[in-house]
């Protein structure tokens, strides 16, 4: 490839690793898994995994484990240890993921706490109670986008130790 393309390309999949970044704010996005992807491509295409490469991949495939982890336990973990069902959490996360395709980023996130208050007032008959589950779950979502967003800073950070 010559020096020119390797380039761009080295940019276009940087532009992409911070679209996967900023996807992070959609508790769906799968911001982690598109850095974490876009760094496999790049080893696929450029370097191989021979040499340094190797450790920075396993070292940024190790921080996507621990992103993919860290989510779902912020989340839904912050709900269901406030007494979310977990019946409630299933559906307010598929409220979320539909709300995100048709009515962008923020309607899925407010499709999700929506959907969550609503199960568990109609389970609990307590608006009260609804609301601090809800509030829960808003707080693990803050602190889950903190963490992913953090750890995808170091994994670009290490993709561009790699590339650079």
């Amino acid at each position: 490839m010559t020096h020119w393309l390797a380039i761009v390309v080295k940019l276009l999949l940087l532009f992409g690793m911070l679209v996967g970044l900023a996807g992070m704010v959609v508790p769906v996005f799968p911001g982690v898994t598109v850095i974490w992807g876009l760094a496999l491509l790049y080893g696929i295409i450029f370097e191989g995994f021979g040499g340094s490469g190797v450790w920075l991949f396993i070292g940024i495939t190790i921080l996507a484990i621990i992103g993919w982890v860290v989510d779902n336990l912020l989340m839904g973990g912050k709900a269901r240890l406030s007494g979310a069902r977990w019946t409630s959490i299933t559906l307010a996360f598929i409220a979320g993921f539909v709300g995100s395709l048709f009515l962008t980023p923020i309607g899925g996130i407010g499709a999700t706490l929506l959907t969550l208050f609503l199960a568990e007032n109609a389970y609990r008959k307590n608006r009260h109670e609804a609301w601090e589950v809800t509030k829960a779950m808003a707080i693990g979502w803050g602190w889950s986008f903190v963490a992913r967003f953090s750890i995808g800073l170091l994994m670009i950070g290490l993709w561009a130790i790699w590339a650079w």
